[in-house]
């Protein structure tokens, strides 16, 4: 037997498949907060009740959340530091230095999430060839760590200036977190997204590590009180692709989940169309608190890799915080089923 559960604004949904009689089961209740693993226990307790079925006998649950993107959103992640290459601290807050709306007078930019006062520089330097200019002082490093936890900080994000190159001082600084500050989670710009360009780089780390200690601790709750209720098979989370990971690849990568909820929305329309033999559809998915729709061409959602989290301008590209990880392609207004309409006094 294999569960499904899709956490999503309103609602909590659960499907069974049992693969011995190839029957499923339908089951829903209420998202629960701020504590979402309760809506999702109360949920399993009623589809096995309701249908006369054994916790014990399920083998496999698949979960999509929309943990991570909320996090962002509502800026409820984990208090944050960064160590970058000494110069480029306010790489998050420059970007690329260009409006996403040249005529807006009041525009708003997206607030970085880590504040300037826990962005540290460390005296490194690799060029774009991966060639070390200047050696990492772990002295130095251990220092600036020691400051941002004096500071409060949870998790730390480290990017330093052409890592994507050569990863061998982001290692280093790794490894003294780890073996030092164990209490400290922490994201390395040269495992969450090791590509060219810092800025999209540093904010797709900084994202990781910001809802890190957030993750672990959410599916460490969910996998005891799974325990409890006598679960004991394999927990797989939905990414943002539409691909499965495990659970130790979620809390290493987070950032990877921004649309895991949406994204199983679009994989069962592939599953739909291979069975009706439709290449070629458009998948859209009606929730209590969104709308989603997107393309699948050739039995094929569309993967892009230009992502933005927490826009300040829904349909503003610019207005964002930038991550470039594969996420499929997708339109999301805020208008669900459970979303009420009305008149204005302008008549709108």
């Amino acid at each position: 037997m294999k569960l499904g559960i899709d956490i999503g604004g309103t609602f909590t949904d659960l499907v069974l498949l049992n693969e011995a009689d190839h029957k499923i089961y339908f089951g829903k209740t209420l998202t629960t907060y701020p504590d979402p693993t309760l809506g999702i226990i109360t949920g399993i307790h009623e589809i096995t009740e309701k249908n006369s079925l054994a916790i014990a006998d399920i083998k496999s649950i698949v979960h999509g959340t929309t943990l991570v993107t909320n996090a962002i959103i509502e800026r409820k992640g984990a208090k944050t530091g960064l160590l970058t290459t000494k110069g480029f601290e306010d790489v998050l807050e420059i970007g690329r230095e260009m409006r996403y709306d040249i005529y807006d007078i009041f525009i708003t930019m997206p607030k970085p999430l880590i504040p300037s006062v826990l962005r540290v520089g460390i005296d490194e330097r690799m060029n774009n060839s991966g060639q070390i200019i200047k050696r990492l002082d772990v002295v130095h490093v251990r220092e600036k760590i020691r400051f941002l936890v004096s500071k409060g900080v949870k998790s730390i994000a480290v990017s330093y200036l052409h890592s994507y190159a050569n990863a061998q001082h982001e290692q280093i600084t790794g490894q003294i977190l780890s073996d030092e500050f164990p209490e400290i989670t922490y994201s390395l710009s040269s495992d969450v997204m090791p590509e060219i360009r810092e800025y999209e780089r540093t904010s797709a780390t900084a994202m990781n590590a910001y809802v890190q200690p957030l993750t672990h601790e959410y599916l460490t709750n969910l996998i005891k009180k799974l325990n409890i209720i006598g679960f004991f098979g394999k927990l797989h989370i939905m990414d943002s692709a539409g691909r499965l990971t495990t659970v130790e690849g979620a809390v290493k990568t987070p950032v990877q989940l921004l649309e895991s909820g949406p994204a199983g929305g679009t994989m069962a329309g592939v599953f739909l169309g291979q069975m009706i033999d439709k290449k070629d559809l458009l998948a859209f998915d009606m929730g209590g608190t969104t709308a989603k729709a997107s393309m699948i061409r050739d039995l094929e959602p569309e993967i892009t890799n230009h992502f933005e989290a927490a826009r300040e301008k829904r349909f503003k590209k610019g207005s964002g915080l930038p991550v470039r990880i594969p996420v499929i392609d997708m339109i999301e207004i805020g208008a669900g089923g459970g979303s009420i309409a009305y008149i204005n006094h302008l008549g709108l």
